[in-house]
């Protein structure tokens, strides 16, 4: 719970990139890795039952935040021990309630959604996993605000290589979608090991109404946009698991995890790091300015390259993958969420900078205008091009960014081009030449590979010959406070 300066909040935040994005990076080839044999040996309305019941979890645990850690991370002052108790204390008694009630309504969940015996118990086991992921809250609010990213990230890998392995041996050994009961509460009981012995925290409870009262102000608008984005995203997964058939659902989620996965991997880093970051630096308005625009370049950087190749290589992929054309329906919709994906990376840093100079308002009446936008839009998409539409109108919506550009410049001075220039010219280089060599080199998974690495080289010297002095700059800053 200590409290440190600028030059500190620099080192640790250079470090916690580094950190988090190299760990994560084995994280996903992990995720990659299960995901690739779980969509081989799983039928995609299993997957679809998966996506929705997630959903309706997701949905039910909003109910157990009010956003007390996110105002103890945005906290100006030291946080105290009382003010941790509090938290955890309100917080616990709306976690046992919501899986209480998650637990009673089952039947009506399995009736609802036709759910068979063994689907209620995966539905069971999220309510109990999101319990044990409540327990982690105080030691990763301690970790959070120290800004001891390194630390963060262990449970997560600790997590994923839990559910990963327990899915995939259960999934090839023809389970099913109990596959999925076993790697959640796997991953639960393993995540909640995992932190308490990085971060020790005496669990003990108690209230302080003043407390409260003050960690409620930051707290309460933050979590209606919470809230929002639930009703946008999960509440309207699980409308879709009713209004359209169960396999076209697990479409719209392959196609929604391949295309957010470069998203996964560097926008919830970012966000992880950023928002701490930004809180500490809130009154240095030209220091914080200068962070937010290395946030958006690295996620830009990243992102805009990655999500094109992707989308330019999956017709490839699935059919040299052996099992894989039955995922061929979800190409189109898999094209429009990397729409999405790419502006995100826009759009994110910079309603996690308004958020952490305590502008939670203006992101909560952006997140209304996305809500209403979401289900006012979709269904008559939907209509219109059947599960295609949820994509296309993802892909509408998300031109909003320019929108949120121009609020976000009211508040902060940051360049758009200076951050997003060299990544979007060096991007169509890449993607232009990759797209016509594919077509003529690739004949199979190791040719397709190969494109890959050739597109791969071909940005990052594209990008280095457009901006050499900024990018050595940035190498430079981070290797000075890599060091000790």
């Amino acid at each position: 719970m200590e409290e440190i300066d600028i030059a500190l909040v620099t080192k640790r935040s250079i470090k916690g990139i580094f950190a988090l994005t190299s760990r994560t990076f084995v994280v996903q080839l992990v995720s990659f890795a299960s995901n690739l044999l779980l969509t081989i040996f799983l039928s995609p309305s299993v997957f679809g039952v998966y996506f929705v019941v997630s959903a309706a979890i997701a949905f039910l645990s909003y109910f157990s935040d009010i956003g007390l850690a996110a105002a103890l991370i945005q906290k100006k002052e030291e946080i105290t021990e009382e003010e941790l108790r509090t938290t955890f204390t309100i917080q616990q008694i709306l976690v046992i309630t919501v899986v209480i009630l998650a637990l009673i309504l089952s039947p009506f969940i399995a009736k609802f959604y036709n759910l068979k015996s063994e689907e209620i118990l995966l539905y069971q086991a999220l309510a109990i996993s999101f319990f044990l992921s409540s327990l982690k809250t105080i030691p990763s609010i301690i970790l959070e605000r120290g800004l001891h990213f390194e630390k963060l990230v262990v449970p997560q890998i600790v997590e994923v290589f839990f559910f990963s392995v327990t899915a995939v041996v259960f999934a090839v050994s023809g389970f099913g979608v109990t596959s999925f009961t076993l790697a959640v509460l796997a991953r639960g009981i393993s995540g909640l090991i995992a932190i308490y012995v990085i971060q020790p925290w005496k669990i003990g409870f108690g209230f302080s109404r003043a407390s409260a009262k003050k960690l409620l102000s930051f707290g309460l608008p933050f979590q209606a946009n919470s809230f929002l984005g639930l009703i946008k995203d999960d509440l309207f997964i699980a409308y879709l698991g009713k209004a359209l058939p169960i396999a076209q659902v697990g479409y719209i989620g392959f196609a929604q995890k391949w295309a957010y996965m470069p998203l996964r991997l560097i926008m919830d880093n970012v966000i992880r790091i950023t928002f701490p970051s930004f809180s500490r630096l809130q009154h240095e308005k030209d220091v914080l300015t200068k962070a937010l625009e290395k946030a958006m370049f690295a996620s830009c950087y990243i992102i805009f390259p990655a999500v094109t190749g992707l989308v330019i290589m999956s017709p490839y992929f699935i059919h040299f993958m052996p099992k894989y054309q039955k995922w061929e329906p979800a190409l189109f919709s898999l094209f429009l969420f990397s729409i999405n994906a790419c502006l995100s990376s826009v759009s994110t840093p910079l309603t996690n900078a308004l958020n952490a100079i305590g502008k939670i308002k203006i992101s909560l009446y952006l997140m209304v205008f996305w809500t209403i936008a979401t289900w006012v839009l979709t269904p008559i998409l939907i209509v219109m091009y059947g599960f295609n539409g949820v994509a296309i109108a993802s892909a509408l919506i998300s031109l909003s960014v320019v929108g949120v550009v121009i609020i976000a410049k009211r508040y902060i001075n940051f360049s758009i081009i200076f951050t997003t220039a060299v990544p979007v010219i060096s991007t169509i280089i890449m993607g232009v030449i990759v797209y016509f060599l594919s077509g003529i080199f690739v004949k199979g998974i190791i040719s397709l590979l190969a494109i890959c690495l050739v597109g791969a080289l071909l940005y990052f010297a594209t990008s280095f010959i457009i901006a050499k002095e900024q990018i050595l700059s940035d190498i430079k800053l981070v290797r000075e406070n890599l060091k000790q």
